[in-house]
């Protein structure tokens, strides 16, 4: 019997192989989640095979939490150095990193985590070179860099290739499907908006899951691999941003270069960076804030002066319970309410409740139960 890489390549083929249309959809679905099926049995098996090293566990910690995926010796440690003075070994020679390192990056007044983890390498999420483990700590990241260099910015490809195969989706919104499996009545489709997908395509895709039955709601366009990944389930989607290091060692020419084929292939202009001599550090620190999606909270207690000095840092959409939370555990049980003065409200001082969502710059006042 082949083995699970082979039967994967073998449908791969006769997917790329096969044109696409209406009559071929049917085909193409199945074809799409046999292989969404297969790869993640494959990755589940690398997760769980026992190996010879132990997990890495790393605590979260700070504002948000970034992880540094790159091939080895791509200039991870010496980048994390950089931006956080955390001490990371660093050398000219590849797997100096042999576990996840932590470091604490101040941006801004957010309190960033970033972390600098073993290079993956073409078949990371089937388990080679310890990438079980390393895909483990990527999927816990609220960000991810990707790290390629001047002379080897192919490995992006790679990298983002590795990621998709773990089930890990970036840059993309997490579809908005919603499947119940039933006992009995067959599959029934319900959507809101424009959607391409029809009932057949639908009921082929779940049938390779071996669902037969259930309730299936649809919000909004989607493709047949976002139905794939919402019956699989364990998707993670997680922003990220590509950064190339080493520019210190090529010419202008060449860096616009590897600027204009990476913008063309991935939507996006990569950051270009020196790890080492600290060439683009600020630029780069900033991009980290803004994909993190932070906005700064001024609090104000009751009878006093806003503090204007030290805001407190949260996620964009975060509502005024989410800050109760940080702030003290029992705040949401003692609420009464809350007063804000900002753009989130038509007046300065109005009074808001716990599922009130916060803008950028709102100053903001919790009056709590005695």
């Amino acid at each position: 019997m082949s083995s699970l890489e082979e039967q994967i390549r073998e449908i791969e083929d006769e997917l790329r192989n096969t044109k696409y249309n209406k009559a071929t959809s049917l085909h193409i679905g199945r074809l799409k989640a046999k292989i969404a099926k297969l790869k993640d049995e494959a990755v589940t098996r690398a997760m769980k095979s026992s190996g010879t090293g132990e997990g890495y566990s790393v605590k979260k910690s700070g504002d948000g939490t970034v992880v540094l995926v790159g091939f080895p010796s791509v200039g991870k440690s010496t980048l994390l150095n950089q931006l956080t003075g955390t001490k990371s070994e660093t050398a000219a020679y590849a797997f100096t990193t042999l576990t996840v390192v932590p470091g604490l990056m101040e941006h801004r007044g957010a309190k960033i985590q970033i972390l600098d983890i073993p290079g993956l390498i073409a078949g990371a999420a089937m388990g080679k070179g310890r990438g079980k483990e390393v895909i483990a700590v990527v999927r816990t990241a609220d960000l991810i860099i990707i790290l390629g260099d001047v002379f080897n910015d192919r490995h992006i490809d790679v990298l983002v290739k590795e990621l998709y195969d773990a089930g890990i989706r970036i840059n993309v919104p997490k579809p908005d499907i919603t499947i119940k499996k039933t006992g009995m009545g067959g599959v029934r489709l319900n959507t809101v908006g424009s959607v391409d997908l029809n009932l057949e395509e639908i009921r082929t895709i779940l049938a390779e899951n071996k669902i037969m039955n259930a309730d299936v709601l649809i919000r909004g366009n989607v493709t047949q691999e976002d139905f794939i990944d919402a019956m699989i389930g364990n998707r993670r989607y997680i922003p990220a941003f590509i950064a190339i290091n080493k520019v210190d060692l090529i010419d202008e020419m060449s860096k616009k270069a590897i600027v204009k084929n990476l913008t063309k292939q991935f939507g996006q202009s990569p950051i270009m960076i020196s790890a080492h001599s600290g060439y683009n550090i600020n630029a780069l620190k900033d991009a980290v804030y803004d994909h993190l999606g932070f906005i700064q909270i001024f609090m104000k207690p009751v009878g006093a002066p806003a503090d204007m000095e030290e805001p407190l840092i949260v996620r964009a959409g975060s509502t005024v319970e989410d800050v109760c939370n940080r702030l003290h555990r029992d705040f949401v049980e003692r609420f009464r309410y809350a007063k804000v003065w900002g753009n989130s409200v038509k007046h300065d001082a109005q009074r808001v409740s716990l599922p009130h969502v916060l803008a950028d710059g709102d100053i903001l006042t919790i009056v709590t139960k005695l």
